[in-house]
């Protein structure tokens, strides 16, 4: 069956003056308009062609590509806005995509551009466009792991930092902090997950050299405190200078470190700095009560 809404491989079943029959499954024959028909396409064999709705409701193919198909996230320009029905949005095709009012998150004007979703109408099967994102968002546990790589689109800033969608799917965060620029709304790229929380939030990072890095680091400390016989005089409220000194490496990175091998039970973190967990020195034994 034809999926409305995405790309689909189809049968040719016929040539006719408008162009060609698809077969559509339980949709029935569904028309390839003869100017999107490449040369030396025959009867009987198969084509790869999106599926959507023309401006008579009738199911249509097109081998041209949206910007975004059904189920997808994208940052679309207004083409133009009529208060009875809708805005509409260039989608790149030869029919707008509509946006109804009740879709409609803020005021939008022709020529600004939003995030929106793409999806399926369950009342009147039509493709429309949704600015109220959070309603398409999945709340499920997301299955991301620590450094994976996905595809992230931004789709505003708070006081943090950027948000992002994650793979359609999930809602992410990129800390301003750690960030060496601002980042566009509508900006798609390539990010690592940093951490997913007990709550199911997410944040993010833009580059797996930050794990890469977290990892080098904790072997130099580790090699440091073997050299000085498994005890430094650095903390966490040292000061940077005196940090970069003693390892060449910024405080930033120091306490991501020490934070991991804290938490590997590779490290102690004592009042007057940090010790390899396997130098510490033995506990005094337990004091035996007087004899009466």
């Amino acid at each position: 069956m034809a999926l409305i809404g995405r790309r689909n491989t189809l049968q040719v079943l016929r040539e006719a003056t408008p162009g060609f029959y698809l077969d559509g499954g339980t949709h029935g024959e569904i028309l390839l308009p003869g100017r999107y028909i490449p040369r030396g396409v025959r009867p009987g064999e198969t084509m790869s062609v999106f599926i959507y709705r023309d401006s008579e409701d009738r199911l249509v193919a097109t081998t041209e590509t949206p910007l975004a198909m059904v189920g997808e996230f994208a940052y679309l320009r207004c083409v133009s806005v009529n208060p009875s029905v809708g805005v509409f949005f260039d989608w790149g095709l030869e029919k707008d995509l509509l946006l109804p009012m009740r879709e409609l998150a803020t005021p939008v004007q022709p020529g600004d551009r939003r995030v929106v979703r793409v999806a399926r109408d369950e009342k009147t099967d039509r493709i429309i466009a949704s600015a109220r994102l959070n309603r398409w968002l999945n709340k499920t546990p997301p299955p991301y792991v620590e450094g994976q790589r996905v595809n992230l689109l931004i789709t505003g800033d708070s006081p943090l930092g950027y948000n992002a969608i994650i793979e359609h799917q999930h809602s992410g965060l990129l800390y301003r902090g750690e960030l060496s620029g601002s980042l566009p709304t509508g900006q798609p790229m390539v990010g690592y997950v940093r951490v997913v929380r007990p709550d199911g939030k997410i944040d993010l990072a833009l580059d797996r050299a930050g794990f890469r890095r977290i990892a080098s680091v904790t072997e130099e400390i580790t090699a440091a405190l073997q050299a000085a016989g498994g005890h430094l005089a650095l903390h966490d409220k040292s000061s940077p200078d005196d940090i970069r000194d003693a390892l060449g490496i910024s405080k930033k990175a120091f306490k991501q470190a020490i934070g991991s091998l804290y938490r590997e039970r590779r490290i102690l973190i004592e009042p007057t700095g940090i010790r390899l967990a396997e130098t510490a020195p033995p506990a005094p034994p337990a004091k035996r009560p007087a004899p009466r």
